[in-house]
């Protein structure tokens, strides 16, 4: 029996997706934490461009349909929520935007969430805080305090930023995971710098390229 369910949401549109490779990151991070603490975990994902029509018929119509609602019923009945977006003309993108419109604005009550984006530059990276974070609020959704956003430089050899990529998704998680009040006991650690997440030594282009062959 599983212990705790997470659902992933990734806004991405492109095939392979820097948006989905962010949310697969964040996920096995936290179900890595959810683990420490004794207790097992089952990971969801969604990826809404499979789901564009479907959200478009149900904004129209008021009515989600069945493959639709049974996505909406999965997250709702989750522990947390990963959700990724991709940053579209300074936002978050139309889809994932669409999607949480879609949902009864009472549905996320009290749910832990966890942020993410991804975009072309760092510059974007406000769009968390200021685009984000704000819609999962007014759900009165209970969001991690750090954010994670990744641009291509973030990825493996190329990591650039305040704090790696590896680390930030960690800390993320470690947080989620706090507020779902199965954070495990503190354990001393070695010195030694900490193990990366899988893969993400690779480049970017190569990281998105393995995604694609998935």
């Amino acid at each position: 029996m599983t212990d705790r369910r997470l659902v992933v949401v990734s806004g991405g549109l492109g095939v392979p997706s820097s948006s989905r490779m962010l949310a697969d990151a964040l996920a096995a991070a936290a179900r890595m934490e959810i683990e420490a603490g004794g207790l097992s975990a089952s990971v969801s994902t969604f990826e809404l461009r499979e789901y564009a029509v479907d959200i478009a018929n149900s904004m129209v119509t008021g009515y989600a349909p069945p493959r639709l609602e049974a996505a909406i019923n999965e997250l709702v009945a989750a522990d947390a929520l990963i959700a990724v977006s991709p940053v579209f003309t300074a936002s978050m993108s139309g889809l994932f935007k669409s999607f949480f419109d879609v949902i009864d604005n009472s549905s996320l009550d009290g749910k832990p969430v966890l942020i993410g984006a991804t975009g072309g530059s760092a510059r974007h990276s406000m769009v968390l805080d200021y685009s984000m974070r704000p819609m999962f609020s007014y759900l009165r959704a209970r969001t991690a305090p750090t954010a994670v956003y990744a641009a291509p430089g973030d990825w493996g050899e190329g990591e650039t930023g305040t704090g790696s990529l590896d680390q930030r998704v960690r800390r993320a998680a470690g947080e989620l995971v706090a507020l779902m009040g199965d954070a495990p006991a503190p354990q001393p650690r070695a010195a030694a710098a900490p193990q990366k997440l899988a893969e993400t030594s690779l480049p970017f282009e190569e990281l998105l390229a393995q995604t694609q062959r998935k």
